[in-house]
């Protein structure tokens, strides 16, 4: 009987031990996204599942976030392994931009690919009388979390535009989602979302009430003097009722992550999406957008050394 304990005794330390070194191999990825009604969370809910099953002894999550500003202050901090952003955030906060809200510079962040587009889109309810950016003085907007980066965006256009948020009757500092119930329930106006084409708080809301999409004119997004902010289209009918293109502003987003995470692992990580964009593409449209060929393109911070070894190896980069 003795022996018998000792048996199990035995097999139950060598089973101890063993979960032990399987726990101590095991890595985190935590993908920072944005808000529930953006595009950032599919995305990154999309990511981890890839990163689950393709990643030896991984566990992937992703977290909802205010999007790019914070999403970059947590990596700097070590709080996650990977982000979106918008370039134009990452730039600032790779050089300490105060204005932007980075009063140092996170020089830890490193790019791992850029993805797809987000566009600047200004959605009024119809009954608003609001047609052209100078029609928002004296409105009640929504511009986004603050310090988020689609408020970043909204500061860059409206300066262009010559409008301050002194100009406007009330400014709400929303994510997408809640702006669109505040204007369904007339409590605004309009409001500024910068993301991917087709995203679910403006198709929500099309639904809703008759909305306009505000033009941003060419002159107007040359006048914000930033590389990052290009001259884009929101195509007739992405919205129910818009039917006609909307020129706009397009800015490019990106997944980042940080000096902290190995070589090993952000190799892994570059190479698992890549392998498995349709996962990403079923997640949202905007996804289809991301391409192999892009990947290394037009970062404002330095590569990481692993994705770098993953472009290097398909041939992105020679």
């Amino acid at each position: 009987m003795r022996l018998t304990h000792c048996i199990a005794a035995v097999v139950a330390s060598a089973a101890a031990l063993t979960s032990m070194a399987v726990s101590a191999q095991q890595q985190f990825i935590n993908v920072l996204t944005g808000g529930q009604s953006g595009i950032y969370y599919p995305i990154g809910v999309a990511l981890s599942q890839v990163y689950a099953k393709a990643i030896p002894d991984v566990r992937a999550t992703a977290q909802v976030t205010k999007a790019s500003a914070e999403n970059l202050n947590l990596l700097q901090a070590g709080r996650g392994e990977l982000a979106l952003s918008l370039a134009d955030a990452l730039s600032d906060a790779y050089k300490g931009n105060a204005d932007a809200g980075f009063n140092t510079p996170l020089t830890k962040l490193r790019a791992l690919s850029a993805t797809y587009n987000n566009y600047i889109q200004i959605v009024a309810n119809a009954d608003s009388g609001i047609r052209t950016l100078a029609d928002l003085k004296g409105k009640r907007v929504s511009v986004g979390a603050a310090r988020s980066g689609t408020e970043l965006n909204a500061r860059a256009v409206f300066r262009a535009a010559g409008l301050t948020y002194d100009d406007l009757a009330k400014v709400e500092y929303l994510p997408f989602g809640e702006s669109v119930e505040l204007i369904k329930n007339r409590q605004l106006d309009a409001t500024l979302q910068s993301a991917g084409l087709g995203v679910a708080s403006i198709r929500d809301l099309a639904t809703s009430v008759k909305i306009v999409v505000i033009p941003v004119p060419a002159d107007i997004v040359a006048k914000i003097g930033n590389a990052a902010y290009q001259p884009g289209v929101i195509p007739a009918n992405t919205y129910g009722g818009q039917t006609e293109d909307i020129p706009t502003t397009v800015i490019a987003n990106f997944l980042v992550t940080h000096t902290g995470v190995s070589d090993d692992l952000a190799y892994q990580m570059t190479k698992a999406m890549y392998e498995n964009l349709d996962s990403l593409y079923a997640a949202h449209n905007a996804a289809k957008a991301i391409k192999r060929e892009n990947a290394a393109k037009g970062a404002p911070v330095p590569l990481h050394p692993g994705a770098e070894r993953y472009y290097r190896e398909v041939g992105i980069i020679k």
